[in-house]
Formats: structure tokens, sequence, C-alpha cells
């Protein structure tokens, strides 16, 4: 097997066709760093999940929404002891409008409200651009009261949102995009090493000799799969509920 986990084209002998492509699906929508577990945790020891949805590097509403999954139960691996909720940083830098489906939204929304209720603790929007808050418009029906009440417009340019940041993280930690003093950002060899190792705490965790060290994000049942199914075909379709 390669080095780096999330390689894509390195050929895993131990794990059936199915689970092999799951891991080639997991390998593509990580390897931009459109998501993914920062290295560290807010002040109150909370994981924190990296969104650039700028970043979007695939056609898949699907394995999208897959993939987010993924990285949520990752971050649920990785609570501390008595803490249940994380923390979402989204940066959109490079986001635009044209590359937004209302349904794959509407979805997400549905499986997060569904099966993760109350793990989000706080949603920064960091430097939305004006445009953004049309499409939020549209986005707030979708979604809980006490949902869309955890999630705070940040502005880089703009003092008092920035002390929201100041309030949750320790900014020598904090990566430079948000404001912080971490130069590392994404890495994709690093982040493939903790994947990696934290797929063998899940299954040590769950003790069953599962043979697929990537796809947990099977939380989501058949039934739930094949609606979200209709996604792929929906979008490529036409480009209605599309912005």
């Amino acid at each position: 097997m390669s080095s780096i986990q999330l390689k894509r084209g390195a050929s895993d002998k131990s794990l059936s066709p199915v689970d092999q492509q799951a891991k080639e699906d997991i390998a593509q929508e990580a390897e931009t760093g459109k998501v993914y577990r920062a290295n560290y945790c807010d002040k109150l020891g909370r994981p924190v999940l990296v969104m650039r949805p700028g970043l979007q590097n695939t056609n898949s509403p699907v394995g999208q929404i897959k993939y987010l999954v993924y990285c949520i139960e990752n971050a649920i691996m990785n609570l501390v002891q008595d803490q249940e909720q994380m923390v979402w940083l989204v940066d959109f830098q490079g986001w635009a409008m044209t590359s937004i489906s209302v349904k794959v939204t509407r979805e997400t929304a549905r499986i997060l409200q569904d099966h993760y209720p109350e793990r989000l603790g706080i949603g920064i929007l960091y430097n939305p651009p004006k445009i953004f808050e049309s499409f939020w418009t549209i986005v707030k029906p979708f979604l809980e009261t006490k949902t869309y009440k955890k999630m705070k417009f940040v502005y880089s340019d703009d003092p008092k949102s920035l002390k929201v940041i100041e309030e949750i993280f320790d900014l020598d930690k904090l990566d430079v995009a948000f404001g912080g003093r971490n130069p590392a950002g994404f890495n994709l060899e690093v982040y493939a090493r903790q994947m990696k190792d934290d797929d063998s705490k899940r299954m040590n965790f769950h003790g069953s000799g599962c043979s697929s060290p990537f796809y947990h994000s099977s939380s989501l049942s058949e039934s739930q799969q094949h609606e979200s199914a209709d996604l792929d075909r929906d979008s490529n379709a036409s480009d209605e509920g599309r912005l």
C-alpha cells in the first residue's frame, strides 16, 4: 500500500472491491482539503472541522455528502471526555454561487439535523461574500432555528465580529486563514497519516474486524443513500434548484 493512505490508486488487497471503491472515493473528495478535521481544538476542547467550499473538486453530491459524514464521524470519535460538540470553520475564499445546489444543501441539512442533532456547538462563516446573503436567505428555512442561530458571520475587516474568533480559539493554534498565528494550513500527507491513525482507532474501537478502514460514512441508511443518489441524477440533468 502507498505510504499515503488517502492517495488514489493505492490498492489494498485486504479490502473488498466495494470497500476499495469507497476508499478511492474518499481519497478523491479529500485531496483538496475542502473538508478536514483541524489538528487543534477550540478553548473548550471541541474538535474543529474546517470547510473550504471554494475548493470543491467533484461533481457527485452523494460523494460530497458521504465525505462530509465521514469527517463528522471522525470529529465525533475524537471528542474529549464530557464534550459532545464540535466547531465548524467555513472559509469562503474562492467560493462561487454558481457551484452551489439548493437541493444538495437541503439534503445535507436534513441528514445533519436528523442524525447529528446538537453536535454543532458553533459554526463560523468567515469572510462570506455579499452575495452569500441571498443564498443564506434561501438556506435558512431548511435549518432549525437553534441550528442557524449557532452560525456566526465573521469578517477579517470587522474588529467587532473578530472577537468571536478570539473568544473561541487560542490564536497561536488557529490557522492563519482565520486570523490565527498557525501557518501550517492543510497538508495532504499530514492529513493522510492522521486519518490512517484514526481509522485504525475506529477499527479497534468497534472490534468487529471491519474490512474497510475508510468507509464509516455508512451511518446513512440504505434508504437514505437511495434518496441521496437522486441528487446525482438531478444535479446533472438540469440547473433546476441551482443558483
